[in-house]
């Protein structure tokens, strides 16, 4: 992938250009570094948040409350961990010239579906097979 790639601000793939070509595969990996890095700005906001929240509040259903947000924050995190180790392996992709073809399959998967869910690792199709064959197994 070459460094130099000009990708416009207001550039979007589309259908009627080579499939994954340059300006594509640098549009995505600014789409997923954007979002990666918008992550952890927000993680560390909230570890900052959770050091100063951890005072002592004498009353217990403050506390309660607090130890309620507390949990809640810290599952968002834990859930934005795992988004961030999807986005890395999806950048591995773009390195490896694999992103935005089915694991499955080997079809490319639509820019629309890449553009909305960049993370994307599977066709529409692929994936509706995959979550009825996790439902059907999940209700055995």
């Amino acid at each position: 992938m070459n460094a130099e790639t000009i990708v416009p601000a207001d550039y979007t793939p589309a259908e009627d250009e080579p499939f994954m070509n340059e300006r594509q595969m640098e549009y995505f990996r600014r789409k997923l570094q954007a979002w990666k890095n918008d992550l952890i700005e927000e993680t560390e906001r909230t570890i900052e948040g959770l050091q100063q929240a951890a005072r002592s509040i004498p009353d217990i259903a403050d506390r309660a409350s607090e130890e309620t947000d507390r949990s809640l924050e810290l599952r968002t995190r834990d859930r934005q961990r795992k988004l961030i180790s999807k986005i890395d392996a999806a950048l591995r992709r773009i390195d490896e010239g694999e992103y935005g073809y089915c694991e499955v399959t080997g079809d490319p998967i639509s820019l629309k579906r890449l553009d909305a869910r960049p993370i994307a690792t599977m066709t529409v199709e692929a994936q509706e097979r995959h979550e009825r064959r996790e439902k059907v197994h999940r209700d055995d």
